[in-house]
């Protein structure tokens, strides 16, 4: 019998929460990583499974909110306020290392986004804030004081902005900035906008100004590399992302870790059978939100879950396979 307050709360189940804690095929008393906790979707289900549960946060008010669930695990969650690029450390230090699941759901919570003072989303006015941990430096911060041509490379790289040096100049001519109303205004008349349109051209600015101000990138290649070295042999990795840049690093670090990249070719050589012995293997084919799911969470949209099983062979080394994109800068017309 599962206990009640186990159960996914209504209102917070995970975008294909479902599907990515089946995916881990939870066996009871096994230990299991949730590495953005969140409101604690995935935990539940996690518990509910029968898994010993070690859920990670870097924000404070996702670590302070998932205590209520403590009580009723029974000793079987534990509550780990860091990032989750940091699991083998902090997993080390609690002596829960091997683990036998990892997952991650990449990105904003919907915790952060619906509560509008946190300064993530443009539906409410507030402080420019963004900031995960509620510590460093703000999108404020960022947006006043950085050069033109590093704001403009931000959002190309991180959000596909194709007229992202027209946004920057606007941004840089309208200092100081500190709302989120004010900064989507900015936008909205760098890049035109009109109220039928299907999406406010502010969402890009937006989640790319997040993603460089909570290095998510960064963190996101630092987790997979990470969840290599702490899962044990046959253990499962299950990832959910909504952006396509969060989705190439994720595909290529698999397909590396796989020993599934592409043969050479006349222009290229063949390195396939070089290098280390493959640390993953594939499970099953990319999973996709269902129209059901879309049709009462439209964020589901753009949803993608990866599914892959630890083999036996050593984790690579951290400069082998590099995912990273970040060299990418804004090329558009001026």
């Amino acid at each position: 019998m599962i206990a009640p307050a186990l159960i996914p709360a209504p209102g917070h189940i995970p975008v294909l929460g479902r599907e990515a804690v089946a995916a881990l095929a939870i066996a009871a008393g096994e230990t299991h990583v949730d590495g953005t906790f969140g409101a604690g979707g995935y935990t539940r289900m996690m518990l509910a499974g029968g898994a010993r549960v070690l859920a990670f946060d870097r924000d404070p008010d996702a670590i302070a909110e998932g205590a209520a669930l403590l009580a009723d695990a029974a000793g079987a969650l534990t509550l780990v306020p860091e990032r989750f690029s940091r699991m083998e450390q902090a997993l080390a230090e609690r002596g829960a290392l091997p683990v036998d699941g990892v997952v991650l759901d990449i990105g904003v919570s919907s915790m952060q986004l619906d509560r509008g003072e946190r300064g993530f989303s443009f539906q409410v006015d507030a402080d420019l804030d963004m900031r995960m941990e509620k510590a460093g430096e703000s999108a404020a911060d960022f947006l006043n004081n950085a050069a033109e041509a590093e704001i403009a490379d931000t959002l190309y790289l991180y959000a596909d902005e194709p007229r992202s040096r027209r946004v920057a100049r606007a941004i840089v001519e309208a200092r100081p900035i500190t709302r989120t109303a004010q900064l989507a205004t900015i936008v909205r008349r760098a890049l035109g906008h009109k109220p039928h349109d299907k999406k406010d051209p502010a969402t890009r600015t937006f989640q790319a100004v997040r993603m460089r101000i909570n290095q998510e990138i960064q963190e996101l290649e630092g987790g997979l590399e990470a969840a290599e070295r702490v899962l044990k042999p046959g253990g499962r990795l299950a990832i959910v992302t909504f952006h396509s840049g969060e989705d190439r690093v994720v595909k290529q670090f698999l397909r590396a870790r796989s020993g599934a990249n592409p043969a050479g070719s006349r222009h290229a050589p063949d390195m396939s059978g070089q290098g280390p012995a493959p640390s993953f293997e594939a499970v099953a084919k990319p999973v996709r939100a269902s129209d059901a799911e879309i049709a009462v969470n439209p964020r589901a949209r753009s949803a993608t879950l990866r599914i892959a099983r630890r083999t036996s062979a050593p984790p690579w080394s951290t400069s082998a396979g590099s995912t990273s994109a970040r060299s990418r800068t804004s090329g558009e017309a001026a």
